[in-house]
């Protein structure tokens, strides 16, 4: 029985990568109509209403007084560089940059936690987190070589390494939050990614004004608020519940290459032996980064 729901906890986060994925095909594909901060905004402020209902149905905004004053101010923290920060420039960074090299560059962030993580707590790198850097490297040097394969407006890179240390930030700040238990995952979601939304939101209307959508415009943001937003999440803490840290993050850096792959099916973004080559090479990289034990435990993960 417990090797079924393992295996179904395991199917269940693929999926969900999956939709994780397809959000970079329909975001591209949408900011042909709406601009970016716009686009996001009513994204995640239509995915936090969503995620409220769901929050009031089960009854646990009775936790809401518990929430302490300074408890609110992380999460309103969070909510700023979380989602109108982080996801405001990966919004901006798919209007200038393909969907894989801002998917690239997004991977960074493991890299990016761990020289913080060195720095600031004095928490030495294993043997694998250096291997996995060295490697993570390679399989970029594999990407942009020779130097003029790495096209793309120069906004887009300025943005997107914004958006890369923004991300990292809001990973160790959400950690942290998390790590305390002292309000539930779906809480700090909600209310942190209503306050972000809100901001998006403004931001858009205030330098683009009110944005004319047509019936699949809306199509597309409802599946990315209802879908990829509220239900992916939820399936995903579930399946946390189940899974190891090691498998989940393999399955989530099982991301790039999902998202190569789409972008060259769907968007007719380049998928040459060379990008292959690079994607593999970076996703190795990135768990290897991630992965704090030695290898051979992998195999005694049940």
């Amino acid at each position: 029985m417990r090797d079924q729901s393992h295996q179904l906890a395991l199917l269940q986060a693929l999926f969900v990568t999956i939709l994780w994925s397809s959000s970079f095909v329909f975001i591209k594909i949408g900011l042909e109509e709406v601009p970016a901060l716009s686009f996001a905004g009513i994204r995640y402020v239509l995915a936090s209403v969503i995620l409220w209902v769901f929050v009031f149905a089960t009854k646990q905004h009775k936790e809401l007084k518990n929430i302490s004053k300074p408890m609110w101010i992380r999460l309103t923290i969070l909510g700023i560089v979380m989602y109108f920060l982080t996801q405001g420039a990966q919004y901006l960074g798919l209007y200038y940059l393909s969907a894989i090299q801002v998917s690239l560059i997004l991977n960074f962030t493991p890299l990016v936690i761990l020289v913080f993580s060195s720095s600031m707590i004095q928490e030495k790198p294993t043997r694998n987190n250096i291997i996995g850097v060295i490697v993570f490297l390679i399989g970029i040097f594999v990407y942009v070589f020779p130097i003029g394969n790495l096209n793309g407006n120069w906004i887009g890179y300025v943005v997107m390494v914004i958006g890369l240390f923004t991300n990292s930030i809001s990973t160790m700040l959400g950690r942290s939050i998390n790590k305390e238990k002292s309000t539930s995952p779906i809480l700090i979601t909600t209310i942190s990614m209503g306050i972000g939304g809100i901001l998006l939101l403004g931001s858009g209307v205030a330098l683009d004004g009110i944005p004319q959508m047509s019936v699949w415009m809306w199509g597309i943001i409802l599946f990315l608020a209802l879908v990829n937003t509220a239900f992916a999440f939820t399936l995903w803490n579930r399946t946390m519940q189940v899974l190891t840290s090691v498998e989940s993050s393999i399955i989530n850096n099982t991301m790039l290459i999902q998202i190569a792959i789409l972008s060259w099916l769907f968007l007719n973004e380049s998928f040459t032996l060379q990008s292959v080559i690079s994607v593999v090479i970076v996703s190795i990289g990135v768990f290897l980064v991630q992965f704090k034990k030695k290898l051979p435990s992998l195999s005694k993960t049940k």
